[in-house]
């Protein structure tokens, strides 16, 4: 045994060197929730205040700060993206990127808030061109709901490292949260909200500023339902639409939008989709129905062209013109993406930060008292303001008027500053005012121009002392700046009319593909090694030798029947099998086993 004594080991300098016991269920579970708590929180659920995930409005917030206005140029992604992730969102940068370009794109969002130039993808499912290539700008939506920044309309926080602020909330007029949607999967709970018409949204918002017990039939009488993106017709009955927006989950079904359309020949015609579902990816759904026809599985239908440019057009063609048009497409609707389902989650995080589902008339209420607060901000904002140039204003007119006397302090005394405030009872702020004036000022120095400034600015002064005192003049305002911003998204604006239709429809009812089997003769063949097949017409059965056999097999039996019959097969295991007869192989070859086309032991 060493005689040597063991030093007792050093303290810890920081409390993060130090080891701390603790029992391993405990600290995995406290870490764990602080992860789960940030993902809900500060990355995967949109603020019902502005719609936005803190991704998007970091991304704002920097486009902002470039000054990329609708009306200045573009300028790289790239840099975009690298002033995110170095100044306010510490994570990977593709991430950002595809945040990005999703606020680009024309076929994800209703109203888009970034203006890209270059490969933004597209409808097919292709992807963008990496952010060294594509240019950007913002929306004339975005800078309207990025409004009032410069005027404390929100609150700054110190970015994640300290340099820099950031607005935790925009608090723009526009209602992004419904306008543009979400969607996203936090831990243990989701969001999925569609996107509707913003003059719908504004109508409704107004209905509840006028009457706050609005009850919620009245509320759906407004707002009809979702307004996607890529169009697509609405289907579900309004009871289930409107059970779904009272209790904020549910689901409804949307259509592509098609026609019929007339084709060269004698009564030829094809079918014309010219809007699919929404987030339905273009080239995969051509995809689906082009398998669906190469497994004749729905023998009715002959075709798939796509013939799209900026418009969608896929061409769907039948195998006859007897088919009935509501049938195909009914078939369609049941085995393709043609018809799609999408959820109604509307799970968000309140003011407080609190994870919430909420139903429509829930929603509109918390931003209608949101935006009440933002103007009640704004409106301080200014009087601030104007309380600040009446001050300096008021210092004007008394140096006007004793203009003189002024000059002669300040050129007399080494100090002129506490002069002038004894003499003329002047504020700190009015005599640094004053002789931080150049001399080319004075000659505009005029008292007529002075005073009808002040009497513009007491007026609005008193008008905004009384807007924030009163609760009913807010409510008044608040609905003259929301009819002011429907004009620019009204019905008959480009940006504004309803793209998404809403037709009550009953769910695709299945057909039966039989009826639409053509009658033609064929005559069956069956080996004696168990191969079957069908040849075109009725065959002279008394030659059997005419038919063609693999070597060493030979006829066991043939017949003649209809391609619309059912040919019934009794086995020695005690089973009947049914094989349609349109479903026989051609007789070109010879054939397929039996035993392949039912559920044969071998």
């Amino acid at each position: 045994m060493s005689d040597v004594t063991e030093a007792p080991p050093e303290e810890p300098d920081d409390e993060f060197d130090a080891i701390v016991e603790a029992p391993f269920d405990a600290a995995i579970s406290e870490r764990y929730l602080i992860y789960a708590m940030s993902t809900i929180t500060a990355r995967s659920l949109p603020d019902l205040r502005d719609g936005l995930k803190p991704v998007h409005r970091r991304l704002l917030w920097a486009m902002r700060l470039l000054k990329l206005d609708p009306s200045q140029g573009y300028k790289k992604c790239a840099r975009v993206v690298g002033d995110v992730i170095g100044k306010y969102h510490p994570h990977g940068d593709q991430s950002v990127y595809d945040a990005m370009v999703r606020l680009a794109q024309t076929f994800s969002l209703r109203y888009p808030l970034v203006d890209g130039q270059g490969n933004f993808g597209n409808i097919d499912g292709d992807n963008a061109a990496a952010y060294r290539y594509t240019e950007a700008k913002l929306t004339r939506t975005a800078i309207e709901l990025m409004s009032g920044l410069d005027e404390n309309a929100a609150d700054l926080k110190p970015t994640y490292n300290g340099e820099d602020e950031e607005p935790e909330v925009m608090p723009g007029l526009f209602p992004n949260l419904l306008a543009n949607g979400a969607s996203g999967i936090a831990v243990g709970m989701a969001t999925s909200i569609p996107s509707h018409n913003v003059h719908e949204i504004i109508d409704a918002a107004t209905l509840l500023i006028d009457s706050p017990k609005a009850e919620h039939a009245e509320i759906m009488e407004i707002i009809k339902g979702p307004d996607l993106a890529t169009g697509g017709t609405l289907v579900d009955p309004k009871s289930v639409i409107d059970a779904a927006y009272e209790s904020g989950r549910g689901a409804m079904r949307v259509r592509c939008k098609w026609e019929k359309e007339d084709a060269e020949g004698r009564g030829a015609w094809q079918i014309v989709v010219t809007e699919i579902p929404y987030q339905v990816q273009k080239g995969k759904l051509i995809e689906q129905i082009a398998q669906i026809i190469a497994d004749k599985k729905l023998p009715i239908l002959s075709d798939i062209r796509d013939e799209s440019d900026e418009q969608i057009r896929i061409v769907l063609e039948p195998k006859s013109r007897a088919v009935d048009p509501e049938d195909l497409m009914n078939a369609l609707f049941r085995m393709s993406d043609l018809e799609n389902r999408f959820s109604l989650n509307m799970n968000v995080l309140d003011k407080d930060r609190v994870p919430k589902v909420m139903g429509i008339t829930e929603v509109l209420k918390h931003w209608i008292v949101h935006q009440i607060e933002v103007l009640v901000r704004r409106s301080q904002h200014r009087l601030d303001k104007i309380d600040a140039r009446l001050e300096l204003l008021e210092g004007y007119i008394i140096a006007y008027l004793n203009l003189d006397r002024v000059i002669e302090i300040i050129r007399n005394h080494d100090e002129p500053k506490p002069m002038l405030m004894d003499e003329f009872k002047l504020t700190d702020r009015q005599a640094e005012a004053i002789l931080n004036m150049r001399l080319r000022s004075l000659r505009k120095l005029e008292e007529m121009e002075l005073r009808t400034e002040r009497d513009k600015l007491l007026a609005e002064r008193d008008g905004l002392k009384k807007l924030i005192e009163s609760p009913a003049r807010q409510k008044t305002r608040l609905k003259k700046d929301l009819a002011e911003m429907r004009k620019l998204y009204a019905e008959d604006t480009a940006l504004g009319a309803r793209r998404t239709m809403l037709i009550e429809a009953a769910p695709a009812r299945e057909i039966s593909l039989e009826a639409f089997i053509e009658k033609e003769p064929v005559t069956v063949i069956m080996s004696q090694r168990g191969w079957i097949k069908a040849m075109k017409g009725h065959a002279d059965l008394a030659a059997p030798d005419s038919f063609k056999f693999k070597e060493g097999d030979g006829p066991k039996f043939a017949f003649h029947a209809q391609t619309t019959d059912k040919l019934l097969m009794c086995c020695d295991n005690g089973r009947f099998y049914t094989i349609g007869a349109d479903k026989l192989p051609g007789a070109r070859g010879f054939g397929e086993p039996v035993g392949s086309m039912v559920d044969l032991e071998a």
